[in-house]
């Protein structure tokens, strides 16, 4: 644990020296003669949780977006304006220049270590198929939220205006190289000796190759689901090879945070900063108050007895609503990047679209909910009571199966912004409400725009990506939002 604290320490050093805007991340500022791989790896790992984490409207605005929170009083970015804080420029700097580029780093510095001895030839290439991992749950995070991307000349040094890749190619590739990994990868032993990986500068897994195995395999569902509207052969083909090696109940990736200047960003953005900026938003507490979810203590402070949460997109008075619980807020509370709770509502659609899951749409419906009661420390028995109300119960919620699956997923996601978000717009549950910026349902965004820089730094490639897509608006529908 020392040795963990220090690394963070160090880490923390690198992201706060890291001041320049995104297309500073051709420049090599990590010198990797210096900087150890490893260490690079696991500064990535933290910069990429704390982006997933943060609230910070400049960063992340997903938690809004998802309709989980609203704003107290400056309602902008809950209202969908991006371009006052240049969100996505924000969000192009943290992915390509805090992530991608320290992770592209970190496999330049350690291909180039003199790995002897089948052993350590193994633990390298562990290492190497690990980084690989992160760079596809990263690009499809920018995927989801922009489409069509720089990917295949994205970390190129010598090139300061890289092209934009169409997204339904980079998703495919993003599925091999996560299955590759999960064949890949060695969690055995050589001569009586474990192979390792990265120890103690994993910051998710502290080295267990068998729980990344399990991530590469749950990853691969993840991103496969997502294509089953676009492309049903390969997402069928993809999910039933990887989920019998995906998570089970209880697994995950995450990073749990130390406290002191190692804390959840939610601690730093609503407690350190002595500010009131965020308050549950009503689109879930209605909906969690309709069905006497259990989870509402985890997930909210009551307003004396009752659950009561802000008008989203309008301004709300803080002290008169439910406020964000304070688990949530504490300074050491993890941030969950997947878990089986993702993977058993994946797989509770899959099997609706029949595909051989090896269980069927209902059973995996009830483990998602099972999951995510019992993560947030509710008991067997907020189980059986919750799943045995006609509203929630499969066979008689109400609507189809994309209703009854996706707003139990929405619920689930919570603090989780991004998957919420992203729920929403693949399966189009829950109903969400329209906030005063707009005047009907369709306007609700469905992408990030693209970064104000691109358009004026890297003018063609930009005007080449907003015309494949179809117009670079946020109403604009991803290739797999079909319907």
């Amino acid at each position: 644990m020392k040795k963990l604290i220090f690394i963070l320490m160090v880490l923390t050093g690198f992201a706060s020296s890291c001041t320049k805007n995104f297309e500073d991340f051709n420049t090599d500022k990590k010198r990797p003669t210096e900087v150890p791989g490893d260490f690079l790896f696991a500064n990535a790992q933290k910069a990429l949780a704390d982006q997933i984490a943060s609230t910070n409207v400049n960063l992340n605005v997903w938690k809004l977006w998802a309709q989980y929170w609203t704003e107290t009083t400056y309602t902008d970015e809950a209202n969908y304006d991006i371009v006052n804080r240049t969100i996505a420029d924000n969000t192009f700097r943290v992915f390509y220049r805090d992530i991608l580029a320290d992770l592209n780093e970190a496999r330049k510095v350690i291909t180039a270590e003199s790995a002897i001895g089948e052993l350590a030839i193994a633990n390298q290439r562990n290492r190497l198929y690990i980084i690989d991992l992160l760079e596809c749950y990263s690009y499809n995070h920018l995927l989801e939220a922009f489409g069509d991307i720089p990917y295949s000349e994205a970390l190129d040094i010598t090139n300061l205006s890289p092209k934009y890749d169409d997204a339904l190619t980079v998703y495919k590739d993003l599925l091999s190289r996560s299955k590759a990994a999960a064949e890949g990868l060695n969690a055995g032993s050589i001569n009586e000796f474990e192979v390792g990986s990265f120890g103690e500068n994993d910051l998710y897994y502290a080295g267990d190759v068998a729980m990344w195995i399990k991530f590469a395999n749950s990853l691969q569902v993840k991103m496969a689901i997502t294509l089953a509207d676009a492309d049903n052969a390969t997402a069928k083909s993809y999910i039933e090879s990887a989920y019998p090696g995906a998570f089970t109940m209880g697994e995950n990736a995450n990073l749990v945070y130390l406290g002191g200047s190692n804390s959840n960003p939610l601690y730093i953005d609503m407690v350190q900063s002595g500010r009131d900026d965020f308050v549950p938003a009503n689109t879930i507490i209605d909906i969690m108050n309709a069905l006497n979810d259990p989870r509402r203590d985890d997930y909210f402070f009551a307003n004396g007895e009752i659950y009561q949460g802000g008008i989203y997109g309008e301004s709300s008075p803080f002290g008169q609503l439910s406020h964000v619980s304070d688990p949530i807020q504490a300074p050491t509370f993890p941030m969950v990047l997947l878990d089986y709770t993702e993977i058993a509502f994946y797989l509770a659609e899959a099997a609706e679209r029949g595909y051989a899951v090896g269980g069927s749409a209902e059973s995996y419906y009830i483990s998602g909910i099972t999951s995510s009661i019992l993560h947030w420390g509710g008991t067997a028995t907020d189980v059986s009571d919750y799943l045995a109300q006609t509203s929630v119960a499969y066979s008689t919620a109400t609507g189809t199966w994309k209703q009854k699956i996706g707003t139990q997923a929405w619920l689930a996601y919570y603090v989780r912004g991004m998957e919420g978000y992203t729920s929403w717009r693949r399966l189009d549950f829950p109903i969400l409400n329209i906030a005063p910026a707009i005047e009907t349902y369709d306007e609700i965004p469905v992408r990030f725009t693209y970064p104000i820089r691109e358009q004026t730094l890297n003018g063609a490639n930009y005007a080449a990506a907003s015309s494949a897509i179809g117009g670079d608006e946020l109403t604009t529908k991803l290739f797999w939002d079909k319907f």
